[in-house]
């Protein structure tokens, strides 16, 4: 057990994690030249396509110090918050991170947000400056930051490049000098800690774990804690590049376990593995829900693919376990799914999955959040969906979810988030310097504020350096109404939203105009409008597209052409009162980018 190292890759979104993951598993001859290839941890089409991870992806690697052989337990971490639950998750099976800053940008906010993640878990952090070979590299002003940050030594600071490789092998000296070995009792009951699990459609459901105490053996009966079933441990082994199946796996490991299992709701993430003749009295703590920010409805395009799009989803959420779903059904678009996301990429990247892992055409509705109506009765009613909103002359008030928003920037970016916060009907209640030129704001405002562009924006206003993170607080009396859209006079339930009434002029008005850009022109005329209740509060209108049936008339008398025109015009009539509109999937879309 002293030779084995758990420890991950932690940093902001493009500071260079997997480029350095690839470094280390070069210097390890984990991986030969030929195998070699840029992102080699990032598995999917879509990662390598944005330069972005997805997903935590965990190796292990055999390392060779002073004669003594070593084992590294590597999981290449997210930098993206809205796939923060992915790190959560593999911190809490290392005892040691790398805390990756890039030496051009410095500290940004993801660094502090996954830095206290690591620090709660009491984890040995080495700081490491990448991209030291950039001529944009201010390498002894960072080195401050982090100083800052940390309370670290000045020397403790490691200089690397994860595109050269160099100080690569000091890396991976310090990783044996400073990271801790895994703790536990081999010789008590087995307790395995899952902190991942895919699914492969041979082999059924594969569960990624870390023994925190006791051995497992291949062929041993075991049994998941928190649902109780049984099975037998068909094949257990570690994470190389590929898998390599063991006999036995023991305490400090990181591995998999393959035991047959099909049905998805059997493996919950941040369950514990035990065995049945040994069992563990307790199951490993440390695992808090997810918290989805985003709730947006997902409808097969093909009312007859429910069914498929349910077992995508079921297979999806075991790859991915921040996504939560349940079923809904919607007068415009049939039998689907409300799903609740961590954010707007988070929510691209599943409809993407969707698209190509399963082959599944999906369209999207506009996210929103749950509410509470109560009628003028005393009844509560919750409203995942606009379209579950009680009539107005039984509605006594509707309540809507706050939260205590934490953003952290810098200095010079105060005045404008301020000015965002406030747009979004938000409350500041502090706000203190962390340090010289960093400032924590906290704000209580509406969730539902959050939902559309929120955190794009806060981004782009402070150039990507603030981070942002919340805590549910309470839910809240608001002069809220619902807005529908109509086409051709007929309400799209799909593109319904409940909105402040102070906002919802404004928002009715962008909203038929953008829907006019989006949706193509017909033989026929098509009113947009916007509406609460019966009173119509904006209107476009989408011209018919006109065919020239005069084109073949030359001279002749004016009657001729006036024929062809009313024969037109009666055509057009009885068109406008059976036309049926399509709608593009861009449209349901709109909403979220009405600001741009």
């Amino acid at each position: 057990m002293e030779n084995i190292r758990n420890f991950c890759i932690i940093a902001h979104i493009d500071h260079g994690k997997s480029t350095l993951a690839d470094r280390l598993l070069e210097y390890t001859n984990t991986i030969s030249k030929r195998e070699m290839q840029a992102q080699v941890l990032d598995d999917m089409d879509l990662e390598k396509e944005r330069g972005i991870t997805i997903k935590s992806h965990a190796i292990q690697m055999d390392y060779v110090k002073d004669g003594k052989k070593y084992i590294f337990n590597l999981i290449d971490t997210p930098g993206h918050v809205d796939f923060s639950y992915e790190v959560s998750r593999s911190i809490a099976a290392c005892e040691g991170a790398l805390l990756i800053v890039d030496a051009a940008q410095g500290i940004q906010a993801q660094t502090i947000s996954n830095l206290y993640l690591a620090l709660e878990n009491d984890l040995e952090i080495i700081p490491i400056l990448n991209k030291i070979d950039l001529p944009s590299a201010e390498p002894e002003i960072v080195k401050d930051q982090i100083v800052d940050l940390l309370g670290c030594k000045r020397e403790d600071i490691m200089s690397a490049s994860g595109k050269t490789g160099m100080g690569v092998h000091e890396i991976l000296s310090a990783i044996v000098d400073r990271i801790p070995a895994p703790k536990g009792d081999p010789k008590a009951p087995l307790q395995a800690l899952i902190f991942d699990s895919v699914y492969n459609s041979f082999r059924g459901i594969i569960a990624y774990f870390k023994i925190v105490n006791g051995t497992l053996r291949k062929g041993e009966r075991v049994k998941f804690m928190n649902t109780g079933a049984e099975y037998n441990a068909d094949e257990i082994g570690v994470l190389k590049l590929k898998q390599e199946p063991k006999t036995q796996v023991s305490t400090g490991d990181v591995g998999y376990i393959i035991s047959g299992i099909k049905d998805a709701r059997e493996v919950k993430v941040g369950d514990t593995i035990t065995t049945t003749i040994n069992p563990s009295e307790t199951g490993i703590q440390g695992f808090e829900d997810v918290k989805p920010m985003v709730f947006a409805g997902i409808y097969p395009v093909d009312t007859e693919d429910f069914e498929e799009l349910r077992y995508s989803m079921e297979k999806l959420q075991l790859n991915d376990a921040s996504l939560t779903w349940e079923p809904e059904s919607s007068a415009a678009l049939g039998f689907g799914f409300r799903c609740g996301f961590l954010g707007m990429l988070h929510m691209e990247i599943i409809q993407e999955r969707l698209e190509r892992e399963f082959n599944m055409t999906v369209i999207t509705t506009v996210p929103n959040v749950s509410y509470f109506a109560f009628t003028s009765k005393g009844e509560k009613i919750t409203v995942n969906n606009p379209s579950d909103l009680p009539d107005p002359s039984k509605l006594d008030r509707v309540e809507e979810p706050y939260i205590k928003a934490q953003v952290i920037t810098k200095a010079e970016f105060v005045g404008s988030i301020m000015g965002l916060c406030i747009t979004k009907r938000g409350i500041i209640v502090n706000q203190n310097y962390l340090t010289t030129d960093r400032v924590e704001l906290i704000f209580e405002m509406p969730l539902g504020e959050i939902v559309f562009d929120f955190y794009d924006r806060l981004k782009t206003i402070s150039k990507g350096y603030a981070s942002f993170d919340y805590s549910p607080l309470d839910y809240r009396a608001s002069d809220l109404v619902k807005m529908d859209i109509l086409l051709n006079a007929e309400p799209v339930d799909a593109l319904s939203s409940l909105i402040h009434r102070d906002n919802a002029y404004d928002f009715g008005k962008k909203m038929c105009e953008k829907l006019k850009e989006l949706i193509p022109r017909q033989q026929f005329e098509i009113p947009i409008q916007a509406a609460i209740g019966a009173k119509i509060i904006a209107r476009e209108t989408i011209k018919a597209m006109r065919k020239d049936v005069t084109a073949k008339c030359y001279g002749g008398d004016i009657s001729r052409k006036r024929k062809l025109l009313e024969k037109q015009k009666e055509g057009k009539k009885r068109m406008r009162s059976v036309g049926n509109v399509e709608i593009p999937q861009s449209a349901f879309m709109a909403v979220l980018k009405l600001n741009d």
